[in-house]
């Protein structure tokens, strides 16, 4: 999902637009969690969330050259993801208990 705020949109109602278009994905219990800007790239600053989701990932209806895989947090190092994602989760993860 790469998309954005749409124009009068919070990214609250971004996210979770965003969700439904890509994903058909609707979420429960939707958390503003904290804002990282992307210094390594666009600049934009960007708000991360958590929610719960309990279903089945291949049951999903993706839109066209979308994937959606759900990943064990000790899966991440192996991944390529963009830094200032990498430091997002990784924050995140530091709070929740163990």
């Amino acid at each position: 999902m790469g998309g954005g705020c749409d124009p009068g949109e919070d990214p609250r109602q971004a996210i979770v637009r965003e969700l439904d278009e890509e994903a058909g994905l609707a979420v429960d219990g939707l958390t503003e969690l904290f804002e990282i800007r992307d210094e390594h790239g666009s600049g934009q600053l960007i708000t991360f969330f958590a929610a719960s989701w309990d279903g089945d990932e291949s049951a999903l209806p993706l839109a066209e050259g979308v994937k959606l895989q759900f990943l064990a947090p000790e899966d991440l190092e192996f991944r390529t993801i963009p830094p200032f994602i990498r430091d997002g989760i990784n924050r995140y993860l530091a709070t929740r208990p163990a």
